[in-house]
């Protein structure tokens, strides 16, 4: 079982009160153009985001299923990505308005200078039991130690699942230089355990509770420990130039996210249904799986943790200020 078990309860209550805000009453902001409309009207109504398919959107979903977009005045359209850097090739090229990312991505757009990347919402942080380093039981891994000489299992390089196994690995001072990465897509990455393609694998959840259900696949670490205890996995970005020209848009998508928020942190029950018809899970696992922490206030303390460690592994040359990147948000 993991090695480091903490109240749940405690941590997203302290999320919570990080993220209630009073929502405004904003039907003045019920534009009906394209354009800022006088008054005081959006710039934009019909809104492009760019997402992934896993628990971290429970609060994007329940925004636009209890009509909270709707009540800003703003129609939210999803557009899949296949990963976090597709994602913010969506936000880059224009098909999409605003990305949802794991946040290493972001940091590395701006690190090549792919893109001017502003973060403008954050959506989850690492919780006890929600990412974890897993096993099967036919797998020569048995402990952290045995991962030296594993074949590994992760989505892509300088990814969330990457850099996160390389530093609970630091952490236990065990060396992955000789490690084998396999890059597999989540889905597969629990037939690939099965048939011995990786000898262990990062996991997020709903994947941990799935892989143990299809694989009898266990945990060899929890990820919510040491370095990377309380980590922020998941936000929102968009080019700097949108935010500049649509203000009052970003403000209104800002407020639904911090009101659905909360509701998701406090709710359990209004989130479950939504992971089984945008997660596309089933009702089992979405009883058993446990949630990340749910947040929408960016941080910068918090967030700076992400650059420092891509630093630290070398995924990026040189430092990277997030103040430099956190974009206005609105009741601040």
């Amino acid at each position: 079982m993991f090695g480091i078990v903490r109240s749940s309860a405690r941590v997203r209550a302290a999320l919570a009160l990080a993220v209630v805000t009073v929502v405004t009453g904003c039907g003045a902001l019920g534009a009906t153009g394209s354009h800022a409309a006088p008054g005081g009207g959006l710039e934009k109504t019909t809104l492009k985001v760019s997402i992934l398919p896993t628990t971290d959107l429970a609060p994007f979903w329940l925004a636009q299923d209890e009509g909270y977009f709707q009540a800003e005045g703003l129609t939210v359209e999803s557009v899949i990505a296949a990963s976090g850097q597709a994602s913010l090739a969506k936000s880059i090229s224009g098909d999409a308005d605003i990305a949802f990312s794991t946040y290493p991505p972001f940091f590395t757009a701006r690190s090549t200078g792919a893109a001017d990347m502003q973060l403008v919402a954050d959506a989850t942080s690492v919780n006890a039991k929600s990412n974890a380093i897993v096993t099967v039981p036919n797998s020569p891994v048995k402990t952290i130690y045995d991962l030296a000489t594993a074949k590994i299992a992760i989505t892509a390089k300088n990814t969330a699942s990457d850099l996160l196994t390389r530093s609970v690995m630091q952490d236990h001072n065990v060396d992955f230089g000789k490690v084998k990465w396999v890059l597999i897509p989540l889905p597969d990455i629990a037939a690939a355990l099965q048939q011995g393609q990786a000898d262990a694998a990062y996991l997020p959840e709903p994947y941990i509770t799935q892989a143990a259900k299809t694989a009898g696949a266990i945990p060899v670490i929890d990820i919510n420990t040491g370095a990377t205890q309380d980590f922020p996995l998941t936000g929102y970005g968009a080019t700097r130039k949108w935010v500049q020209e649509n203000p009052k848009t970003l403000a209104a998508f800002q407020r639904a996210m911090q009101k659905a928020t909360h509701d998701a942190t406090f709710d359990r029950a209004k989130v479950e249904p939504l992971l089984v018809r945008f997660a596309k899970i089933d009702e089992d696992t979405a009883k058993l799986l446990t949630l990340p922490g749910y947040g929408s206030i960016l941080d910068s303390r918090r967030l700076q943790r992400v650059p420092d460690l891509l630093l630290q592994l070398g995924a990026i040359p040189k430092p990277i200020d997030v103040n430099s990147m956190i974009g206005p948000q609105a009741g601040r």
